[in-house]
């Protein structure tokens, strides 16, 4: 089944979603690699705010390249989400409401996922320069040392992708 999924949102909006499902995401998003994952987590470390809302927040497993004149963003595609495996459980019991980004995720996070009722999108590896064009806006939030991986705020528009892990836990992984 094909949804429309406007971010950010909460449960009751994801509540119907079912692995598998493809779906068109529009709204806000952020983007978050392992370096700015590590930062945010010594953010929390020292009991300081993450710099963005992390309620109901979703996070894009992506650094995008810079933009050519005229465009938003330059290329934008996913990365491995295994990477941030050791990140995404704590993020989703403080409130995130899901991840989006490319392959597998653990056992644990899983659980995370189906524990706070939230969401993991699939985005298509290979497929930056699309994602580039679906992106309407994006602003620097935070660590811009780190250059392409620091955080940043997007606002896209009908960003493809599939529910790779469900509220309930069901992903399109399972081997049964």
């Amino acid at each position: 089944m094909t949804k429309d999924v406007f971010l950010p949102c909460g449960k009751k909006e994801t509540a119907s979603l079912r692995a598998g499902d493809t779906v068109y995401i529009s709204g806000t998003i952020y983007t978050a690699r392992d370096c700015a994952h590590r930062e945010m987590f010594a953010l929390l470390d020292a009991e300081k705010p993450v710099p963005f809302d992390i309620k109901d927040a979703f996070i894009y497993y992506a650094g995008p390249c810079p933009a050519k004149e005229g465009n938003a963003s330059g290329s934008c595609g996913p990365t491995t989400s295994a990477r941030m495996e050791g990140f995404a459980p704590r993020l989703l019991d403080l409130g995130l409401g899901g991840m989006i980004g490319k392959g597998e995720m653990n056992a644990e996070t899983i659980e995370a996922v189906r524990r706070n009722g939230a969401v993991y999108f699939a985005a298509i590896g290979g497929a930056g320069a699309l994602y580039g064009k679906r992106i309407k806006m994006s602003e620097l939030v935070a660590f811009p040392e780190l250059l392409s991986e620091a955080v940043y705020r997007l606002e896209v528009e009908r960003f493809p992708a599939v529910v790779a892990i469900d509220p309930e836990g069901n992903t399109i992984y399972d081997k049964r």
